[in-house]
């Protein structure tokens, strides 16, 4: 039996709506809002408006496209303007959903750390503690200093020969 034929399998119907992938059209957003905001763009839309204006300026009559007021140009560069503003929206969206991700782990990993500090802090005070009731080196050494001069001072009796 076809998956077609099936009774347990709801019937998808295909609307007006057009189906894409968001990711893939995250993706080339993003590429586009990279190079409008690039010196290059700005190179190439400045070299491309002046060529403009002086082809319409000097070229003869009957080649000129756009004359004076420039109305055509104007038009090129408002539909350029109409698309390129979602599209940089889209991908504003889309680094502010990266970083709300990377604020979450930065958060998650500042939290482990703060309390693998706090045990560690607690594992130095408990052997602080500890060390604070066994004899440190020094105390030891000063013993054995005072009974060094102990056994080099003269006895009573080596003291009255």
């Amino acid at each position: 039996m076809s998956q077609r034929n099936r009774l347990d399998t709801p019937v998808t119907q295909r609307g007006i709506k057009p189906v894409y992938n968001s990711e893939t059209f995250g993706v080339f957003s993003e590429r586009i809002a990279r190079f409008i905001g690039s010196w290059r763009f700005i190179a190439y839309m400045s070299s491309f408006i002046v060529m403009w204006i002086v082809w319409n300026l000097i070229s003869p009559e009957g080649l000129t496209p756009d004359e004076y007021p420039f109305i055509f140009l104007t038009f090129l560069l408002s539909l350029q303007a109409s698309y390129a503003a979602p599209l940089i929206l889209l991908a504003q969206n889309r680094q502010t959903d990266r970083d709300r991700v990377t604020i979450a782990d930065d958060r998650m990993r500042t939290e482990r750390l703060f309390a693998e500090m706090e045990f560690l802090s607690r594992e130095i005070a408990a052997i602080r503690i500890a060390l604070g009731e066994l004899a440190t080196r020094e105390f030891v050494r000063s013993e054995l200093e005072d009974a060094v001069k102990d056994l080099q001072k003269p006895s009573p009796e080596q003291e009255s020969q």
